[in-house]
């Protein structure tokens, strides 16, 4: 009887209860679940366009590798480049001079930017992606900001030239308001506030400098 006991006890019943394929494939699914960033700029670039062809440009990683470093730029270019343009144009009351220093401001902030959101984050732990391709959305974004109220001063009379380029800078301002507002959600009243006061401070400065 005792044989008969210990029988039961070391079926193989008991052995077989642990299924370690099933873990496995469990963990194989899921880890397929998070799909990393792809490894080289072209196809971090490929991603990017498909994005923007399926038209899903309100997801996470869009905001984060697009939006966000291209807002930097455009800010960046449409606000700094204020102040020395503006006063070389109250100092010297010259277009040419105005647009010569206006696109050397322009150029100098996009490389200036560009290796700034490039080298400041490499992407690896933030999941941002390639920082060259942020560096470049960046780079561009500003020298586009900054020359955009540069074109103006192409006019010879410098009186004419400041009222197309007040112009152009509201334009900027409200467009920088209207992205903030269309992808960060933020209110559209106080985005503008804030934007058009930041304006309004480099402004000053250039009045204040190139009046003095």
């Amino acid at each position: 009887m005792s044989l008969e006991e210990n029988t039961p006890i070391q079926s193989p019943d008991n052995t077989e209860k642990p299924s370690i394929p099933e873990k496995i494939e469990i963990a194989s699914d899921s880890t397929n679940i998070i799909e990393p960033v792809p490894p080289t700029i072209k196809g971090q670039l490929a991603e990017l366009l498909g994005a923007i062809r399926n038209k899903d440009d309100s997801s996470r990683d869009f905001l984060l590798r697009v939006v966000q470093p291209g807002l930097a730029g455009l800010m960046d270019g449409s606000v700094s480049t204020l102040a020395p343009i503006f006063a070389t144009a109250f100092a010297t009351h010259n277009s040419t001079t105005t647009f010569l220093v206006g696109m050397a401001s322009a150029t100098g902030a996009g490389i200036s930017m560009a290796f700034s959101e490039g080298l400041s984050d490499d992407g690896q732990i933030t999941g941002r992606g390639s920082p060259a391709v942020r560096g470049g959305i960046t780079g561009i974004m500003t020298f586009f900001g900054g020359s955009l109220h540069t074109l103006p001063f192409l006019i010879s009379n410098i009186h004419l030239a400041l009222l197309v380029a007040y112009v152009v800078v509201a334009f900027e301002l409200v467009l920088i308001a209207a992205i903030r507002h269309r992808y960060f959600g933020t209110n559209w009243l106080i985005s503008t506030l804030q934007v058009v006061g930041g304006g309004a401070l480099v402004f000053t400065a250039a009045f204040i400098f190139g009046n003095a």
